[in-house]
Formats: structure tokens, sequence, C-alpha cells
């Protein structure tokens, strides 16, 4: 009977290679179903066989479950096989975090955890229990037991260790820096965190951290999260420079490997004419042999080896050689996130710098090739036109948040960019995109929410709606836990009232902007410091007190240039310094920083801050009596006034304004019995990513001549202080 469930492995194993996925697990339920008893041995392997293919092809989890309940209870009755009864568990384990039962995944990676502790210590016993301690973290973190699963991935460090193998210690070293960024508890511990991921990986021989990709992505990506949540974006952009070139590197290689695959089929096809000439195919053998080894001189760990547990794929078709970025060797599941997300996300880091530098070329290509590479995963995924979130597969709804929500996150970016630059149209269409894909993925994309709210104040704010804009500031506030989005939405909101400009809108915007001033320094980063310092330093200058409030911008402006380098916030500080140096009387100071803030401005192809610094170089020109400079002035701010109205026009006809500005925030559907529990991604996934960063002056704000801005009803309102 062996002879027959060997023959049957093999069929199964050649319908395989041919696609026929299901022809190749009939042919392995037959050992199963067969009326003849085989070796329970046998049957174990047969039907953790069955499980690897419906978990690697499919999205029948249950089915592969099924299949592993049973071999999992005649194991039982093995004294020894090891080895199987530690495939048996961890397949298990994966199809029970696909269905997100975490209590009997944690129970199975405790039972699996024991059996390792109590079979020696050879290399295969440790790697195992790396594996198990691997998927218990990640079980962990999704019932949000930071602390447990720290101690899960300093277990498997511990291991790793033991048996002197530092890529595995390098593996575990940023997992356990991306459940700190994750948690987040005090900077110097996630700080202590990155220290040992660079020392662990220092210690990497040269060669093996070029053979080591995955690593590379994962330890890059996890230090750009770090420099960017602490505000280091001078750091941050050497991490996404190297990060790049990795990327392109790739592209390049696996060019070369697809081109050599190609060379080698065309060779096996010539090798199975059956007229070859002896030297011909002397030769054809000799280049089928030198294909093969430069292919195989280009893979790193085989994770498809005779005998080796191919991990799953969370549902996903089979994807081609090269198409994994392994952060570690079998048997872990030792993949983040498949190559197409990562390199999507690679693309994102770059936009999310470049962008606030107002490198919009780059950042608008970025973000084409972005959004194309997701859209393409989804429609893998089954998500196409009218799919909404209740007719997804459980097992494909972990991949598809993820995708979903790098796909929200450009579109965000893409907003940012398109209002910065007043494309208001083509903001509004992005917008509505995210607006629509949330009403279709509430659940997925619940943290998306927030971000729509304010996205939309912003909008509303850049065409001069700003009663509407304040509205949606503070729906964005109270629909996001974040205290730092909080902070943010209700600067913004506080900058929209004091643009209102009436006596009880400057009340509102003190009542906004007073807490967040109070602690401010106690957020991680400058970010929410700049913003208050902006927004307060506005509301002094309309309150008359000019001295108190160039001294609170100039803070705010030296952090900024400092620590972000967003352009655009620098412009906005640099203008209203402009008009308060000039107020003060100190025209030589007003002309060089109002030609700096233009110079921006241009550079940003932001229209409104041209006209504001535009107008108040003109009321310099007058004060200077230089009238040529003046006429010249005034020209040109008629000009970009012009292009600014056509372009609101066009905004305020659109199918889509009124939409967006209404007081109304997004209503969907609820489905019921939709139940999504989803590992959180990280800092970069779950946060937005400084976007869209700017405090969103208007064109209105400056005022067009000194005297005005010294005359703004700041009797009747006061000088009332934080």
């Amino acid at each position: 009977m062996e002879a027959v469930a060997e023959g049957l492995w093999a069929l199964a194993d050649h319908q395989e290679q041919k696609g026929e996925i299901g022809k190749a697990v009939k042919c392995l339920e037959a050992i199963c179903q067969s009326d003849v008893s085989f070796f329970p041995i046998v049957e174990v392997k047969t039907r953790l066989r069955i499980a690897t293919l419906l978990l690697k092809h499919s999205h029948n989890v249950n089915h592969a479950k099924s299949h592993l309940e049973r071999a999992q209870l005649l194991l039982k009755s093995i004294p020894s096989c090891f080895d199987l009864k530690c495939r048996a568990y961890s397949l298990l384990s994966q199809c029970y975090h696909l269905v997100g039962a975490i209590p009997p995944q944690k129970q199975i990676l405790h039972k699996a955890l024991e059996l390792s502790a109590s079979a020696g210590h050879e290399i295969t016993v440790k790697l195992w229990s790396c594996n198990f301690n691997s998927q218990l973290a990640n079980a962990l973190i999704i019932e949000g037991d930071y602390r447990s699963s720290i101690s899960a991935l300093e277990a498997g460090f511990v291991c790793a260790a033991e048996i002197y193998y530092p890529e595995l210690q390098m593996f575990f070293a940023t997992s356990i820096l991306h459940v700190h960024l994750m948690q987040w508890d005090d900077e110097s511990t996630v700080e202590r965190a990155v220290t040992k991921c660079n020392e662990v990986w220092e210690s990497l021989d040269p060669q093996k951290r070029q053979q080591c990709l995955g690593l590379l992505f994962y330890n890059e990506l996890l230090h750009i999260f770090y420099r960017l949540r602490i505000c280091d974006y001078k750091n941050a952009g050497a991490h996404v420079e190297r990060l790049d070139a990795a990327m392109k590197a790739d592209l390049q290689q696996m060019q070369h490997v697809q081109q050599l695959g190609r060379e080698l089929n065309a060779v096996n096809q010539s090798l199975s004419r059956f007229d070859l000439h002896h030297r011909e195919r002397s030769a054809l053998s000799e280049k089928q042999a030198r294909l093969q080894h430069q292919l195989s001189s280009l893979s790193t760990w085989s994770s498809t080896a005779p005998g080796s547990l191919e991990p799953a794929y969370f549902g996903n078709m089979k994807r081609t050689y090269g198409d994994k970025l392994e952060l570690a060797p079998p048997p872990l599941d030792g993949e983040w996130l498949p190559k197409s997300a990562v390199y999507a996300l690679v693309d994102l880091m770059v936009v999310a710098l470049s962008r606030p530098k107002g490198n919009f070329k780059d950042s608008g290509k970025r973000i084409q090739s972005g959004i194309q590479t997701i859209q393409e995963e989804l429609v893998k995924l089954g998500i196409t036109d009218g799919v909404r979130e209740v007719n997804l597969q459980h097992s494909a709804i972990w991949m598809a948040g993820v995708y979903l929500t790098l796909l929200m996150q450009f579109l965000e970016n893409k907003v940012a960019m398109e209002l910065t630059r007043s494309e208001f149209v083509e903001a509004q269409e992005a917008l509505v995109q995210m607006k629509n894909w949330f009403m279709r993925f509430p659940t997925i994309l619940q943290t998306c929410e927030s971000i729509i709210e304010m996205l939309r104040g912003q909008y509303a704010h850049a065409v001069g709606c700003y009663h509407e804009a304040s509205f949606h500031y503070i729906e964005a506030a109270k629909l996001t836990e974040s205290k730092s989005m909080q902070a943010i939405c209700q600067i913004y909101a506080a900058v929209s009232y004091i643009c209102i400009g009436d006596s009880e809108s400057s009340t509102q915007a003190l009542d906004l902007i007073g807490p967040v001033y109070r602690m401010m320094d106690s957020f991680v980063g400058v970010r929410e410091k700049t913003s208050a310092l902006f927004a307060y330093g506005l509301l002094l200058m309309k309150q008359q007190d000019l001295q108190e409030a160039r001294n609170q911008l100039a803070k705010g402006l030296q952090l900024t240039h400092t620590h972000l380098g967003n352009l655009q916030l620098v412009s906005q500080y640099l203008t209203i310094l402009g008009s308060l140096a000039l107020a003060l009387h100190d025209p030589g100071q007003a002309r060089e920083i109002l030609r700096s803030s233009l110079t921006l401005a241009k550079k940003l192809s932001d229209i409104p801050a041209q006209i504001s610094v535009l107008s108040i170089l003109t009321a310099l020109y007058q004060e200077l009596g230089e009238k040529g400079h003046e006429l010249e002035n005034l020209e040109f701010q008629k000009k970009r006034a012009d292009e600014l109205q056509k372009r609101l026009a066009d905004a305020h006809s659109s199918i889509y304004h009124i939409e967006l500005i209404e007081q109304v925030k997004v209503e969907v559907q609820q489905f019921h019995g939709v139940d999504i529990n989803r590992a959180n991604m990280g800092p970069s996934m779950s946060d937005s990513l400084d976007i869209p960063e700017s405090v969103g002056l208007s064109a209105q704000l400056p005022t067009h001549s000194s005297s005005r801005l010294v005359d703004l009803d700041s009797g009747r309102r006061g000088k009332r202080r934080i």
C-alpha cells in the first residue's frame, strides 16, 4: 500500500505543477477516503499535504483546518514524528489565524512550544521553537497584548542566539522593534530597540546582508517609521534612499531572472526533440546546467526545497519565483508583506518625504505607480467594482486590508499634493475616491474615517468655505482616539475660525488652540508643536500683540525648518513673519522674508500663498514709494488672482463640491456578521504620515496693507492669552 500512496503523491505533485489544484487534492484525498487502511503516518503526511495545497492555492481554510485536526489526532497515537507534529501545529495555527480564532491558535502554539522544549537542543528543534514564538507573538499583538508579544519574540531571539544564527536574531530584533513602534511606551525604549537592530545588522557579514533582502527592507522601513515619528526627516531620507536603491536593484535582478527563465525554457524545449545530434545535445545540456546554476545562485533561503514546509500565503495564489521577501528561513513563516505591498510602501515613503519639499513630479509618478500596483493586487483578491467587505472571504480580509490601507495613504497624499498646488478639481476626485472606498469597506478602513473628514476640512478651507472646514475638522477630531490627530484637527479648525474673522470665531479659535498649546511639549516629535505655535502666533497677531506673535512664530519657524522640512508650512510662517516685520516698521527684514516666502510659494505652485505674499509686498512697496515695483507686483498679483478665481469657479461648479463640503459626516451601512480581527500593521499603516502637514493658510488671511494689519477689531476682542 505504501507504493500506492507514493504513486498518488507523485501524481498530485504532477497535477500541482500543471496548475490542476483540484485534481491534486482529489489524488491525495483518495488516500484518506480509501476503504483499505494505510499506515497512520501515511495518512498524516497526506493530510498535511492537502492542507498546504488548500492554504496556498485557495480560500478554503476550514477544509484545510479539518484535515489538520484529523492529522493531529492521528499523531497523538504516534510516539515520535517530531517534525510532522510541528508541521501540523504550525499549519493549524495559521488556519486559526486566518479565520480569526485567536484563543485556539494560542492554545495550539503553547502545546507546540511545550513539545519543542522537551525535544532536545538540536538546530531543527530550535528552529521550530523560533517558528512558534513568532506566530505566538503575532497572535498576542492581535489581542493587544504587546508585553507578552515582546516576551515571545525575546524567547525567539534567545533560541536564535543559541544556535548562532545571526540572520534569525535580526528577524526577532526587527520584530521586537515593530511591536515597540506599535505600542510606543516611551521614546527611550523604542530607541534601544532601534540600537539593538543596528548592532545585530552590523554583526552580519556584508555579503550575507545583501542576500537577506527581506530583512533589509523590513529593517529600513521600521527605521523610517521611527524617524518619521520623531520628526527626524533628515535621517529618514537616508534610509529611504537606501530602500529605493535596493528596490531598483532587485527589480533589475528580477528582470534578469525572468530572462534566464525564458532561456532555460527554450533550452528545455530544444532538448525534448528526438532528432538532436549528440554534439548539439551536449552543448544544450551544458547551457542548461549553466542556466540552472545561475538561477540557483540568485536565490536566498529556499522555502520550496523538497520536504520543507511552505508557509501559508493568506489565500493568495502561489507567487512566482522571487516574489517573496523572506525574513527568515523555513520553517518560519518569515514574510511580513508580499513584495508588491513592500514596494508600494517604499514608493509611499518616497512620497512622504518628497511631497512636503515640493518634488511633485516624482511624487505624482510614485503615487500613480503605487495606486496601479495596488489595484492589480486587489483584483487578484477578487476586489472588483461593486465588491464590498461583506463579500470577502475571511482569509482574504487581512491582505485586502493591507492593500486598501496603502491605497488610502496614496490617495491621501494625492489630495494633499493637489490642494497644495491649487488643483482643486483633482483633489476633489481623489477625495471622493477615498470616500467611496471607505463606504465599501468601512470596517477594514475604520481608521481612515477621521482622515477623510480632516481632508474634507482641508478642501473646504482651500476653497474658502471656512465654516464648513471647521465643522469637518472638529468631526475628524471626534472620530479618532489619537491624541496627535485630535490636536492637529483642533489647530486646523482654529485657523479656519480665525479666517472667518468675527469676534465669536476668534474666541472659538482660542478655545481650541489653548489646550493643545499647553500640552504641545508632551507629543512625540514637533509636528503638533509647530502647528500650535503657528496658530497661536496668528491669533496673537489678530489680537494686535505683534511682538509676542513674532516671538512665537519665529520659534515655530525654526523648529519647522530644522525638523520637518515642510516647505508649505515654512512658506506660511515666512508670510506671517514678513507681514509682522512690515507692521513693526522693519521694511528691510520684511522684504527679505517675503521674497523667500514667494520663492517657496512659486516652487510649490501654491497660488493662494503667492497672492498673500504679493499683497503684502505691494503694501511694502507703497510704504517705500517704489512705484515701479508696486505696479509690477500688482500686475502679477492680478494674474494670479484671476487664475485662482478660475480654479475656484471650476471647483464650485463640480458635482463633487457640495458632497464634500456639506456639514454631514460620511454615513455608511453597517453589515452585521462581519467579524474583522486583524493585526495592526504598525504606525506606518494605521496613522497618518504627517498628512497634509499644511496648517492651511488662506489667500485672504494676510492683510493687503500694513494699516489693516494693526486694525483687526482687536479692541472688542481684547488680548485674552493662553
